[in-house]
C-alpha cells in the first residue's frame, strides 16, 4: 500500500524530465530506486560468507562503512554490481531490480550447514532513494545540521528526519509527525555528487515529500537510464553479461587482487597479472541512432559492439565495449550507419588511457592486428 502511495503520487506530480537532468548536473535530482533488489545477511559470518561470493574485500570492512562489490561465475563472467552496507547486527546489499531473485538463490545455494548466516528479501519493507547532483550535499545539511560532504564514499549513518507539517507530509490515517528513521549512504549510484537513502517502507511517501519541499527534482527512470549510460555505470543483460568480466566493464575499484580465494578469483587474477583485457567499456557519442547489438567498426574491421543507447539532452549517448588494442577516447568510429565518437566515462576506470595502439594511426586501422588475437 506505501508504495501503492507513492507510485500515485509521483503520476500526479509528473516528471519534468529536462529539468531533473539539469538538476542531476548543478542542482539536486531525486530518483526512487525502491524497485531495486535489497537482500539483508545477517549472523556472524556474513562478511566472511560475501567477502568468498564476490570481488571486493569484505572482511576489511566494519559498521558504518561500505563498498561495491561484483558477482561473478567460476570464470569470471559478470553477474551484477553490487552495493554493500556494513550495519552493527547485519549488511544490506543493494541489487540491480533484474538480479534480486538470481542472486538470492545463487547465495542461498552457497549456504552450508553449520556457516552462521541467514539470508533474507527486505525489498517490500524498505524504500529506496538516491538524490544526485552537488546541492544534495546542502539539501542534506539543511535537514540534519551536519555535513556529510567528505565522508567516504559507501560511508553511511542512521539519522531520524523531522516531517514537514502539513496535509502534504500527512498521506495516511497513520501517519504522525515522528521523526522518519533513514539510513543515509554516500554516493548516488551514478559516479556523480549524492546521497542515497532507506526507510521504513510506511514512511516512504513522507521522505519523499520532504526531499521535494527541500528542492530536489523528481526524476524519472528514463532520466535515470540517460544518466547511467552518461557516466558509464553498466547494467545487467546490457554490459553485464557473460561475454564480459568485470575488467572488461571498468570495474577495477570493485576488486581486491589481494584478498585470497573466491568465485571467479583466478580467472581475474590470471587477466590481471598477463594483461588480458582484450576489450574495454567507453562511451559513444552518435550522429544517429543504432540498435544496441549493432558492430563498432573502424575501417571497415570490427572493434567492438554497442551495448546501450539513449536519447540525451546532449545527443544520442551509448556505451560500448570496444578491443584494447584499437584505441579508447578519441577514437572516430561507425556504429552501424552512424558515425561515433569514443569517449572517456567518469563511472568506470581502465588501467590506462585508451591511447591508439601504434597499429592504429589517423583512425586507419592495420586490419591483420585488429582481428588477430
Amino acid at each position: 500500500m506505501a508504495f501503492e502511495q507513492l507510485k500515485q503520487l509521483q503520476q500526479q506530480q509528473g516528471f519534468d524530465a529536462s529539468a531533473a537532468w539539469q538538476a542531476a548536473q548543478d542542482g539536486v535530482a531525486l530518483a526512487d530506486r525502491s524497485h531495486w533488489g535489497q537482500l539483508r545477511l545477517a549472523g556472524g559470518d556474513r562478511l566472511s560468507f560475501l567477502h568468498n561470493q564476490s570481488t571486493n574485500d569484505l572482511k576489511a570492512l566494519t559498521p558504518g562503512q561500505g563498498c561495491e562489490t561484483v558477482f561473478v561465475t567460476a570464470t569470471a563472467r559478470t553477474i551484477d554490481l553490487a552495493t554493500a552496507y556494513v550495519l552493527e547486527d547485519s549488511l544490506r546489499l543493494l541489487v540491480s531490480p533484474s538480479r534480486r531473485e538470481p542472486l538470492l538463490k545463487l547465495l542461498d545455494r552457497y549456504i552450508f550447514f553449520g556457516d552462521a548466516v541467514s539470508l533474507g528479501d527486505d525489498q517490500a519493507a524498505t524504500a529506496c532513494f538516491s538524490l544526485i547532483g552537488p546541492r544534495s550535499h546542502s539539501l542534506i545539511t539543511q535537514l540534519t545540521g551536519q555535513d556529510f560532504s567528505r565522508e567516504p564514499e559507501h560511508s553511511h549513518r542512521s539519522l531520524a528526519l523531522a516531517p514537514i507539517p502539513g496535509p502534504t507530509s500527512e498521506p495516511t490515517s497513520e501517519s504522525t509527525s515522528a521523526p522518519i528513521p533513514v539510513q543515509l549512504a554516500n554516493g548516488s549510484g551514478l559516479g556523480l555528487s549524492g546521497y542515497t537513502l532507506f526507510c521504513p517502507a510506511d514512511r516512504a511517501l513522507e521522505l519523499w515529500v520532504l526531499l521535494g519541499e527541500r528542492g530536489a527534482i523528481a526524476l524519472a527512470p528514463e532520466t535515470w537510464e540517460q544518466l547511467r549510460i552518461r557516466q558509464g555505470r553498466p547494467a545487467p543483460d546490457q554490459e553485464l553479461t557473460e561475454d564480459y568480466n568485470p575488467l572488461e566493464a571498468g570495474l577495477w575499484q570493485t576488486i581486491s587482487f589481494d584478498k585470497g580465494c573466491y568465485i571467479g578469483q583466478e580467472t581475474i587474477a590470471r587477466l590481471n597479472t598477463y594483461n588480458g583485457v582484450k576489450t574495454r567499456l567507453w562511451g559513444i557519442q552518435l550522429s544517429a541512432p543504432a540498435a544496441p547489438g549493432s558492430a563498432i567498426t573502424l575501417a571497415g574491421t570490427k572493434i567492438g559492439q554497442l551495448t546501450s543507447l539513449s536519447e540525451t539532452p546532449e545527443g544520442l549517448r551509448g556505451l560500448g565495449y570496444i578491443r584494447t588494442k584499437a584505441g579508447g577516447a578519441g577514437l572516430k568510429v561507425q556504429v552501424g550507419e552512424a558515425e561515433a565518437l569514443v569517449l572517456p566515462l567518469d563511472y568506470v576506470s581502465h588501467p590506462s588511457d585508451g591511447k591508439l595502439d601504434e597499429s592504429v594511426e589517423d583512425g586507419q586501422a592495420n586490419q591483420g592486428s585488429l582481428t588477430s588475437e
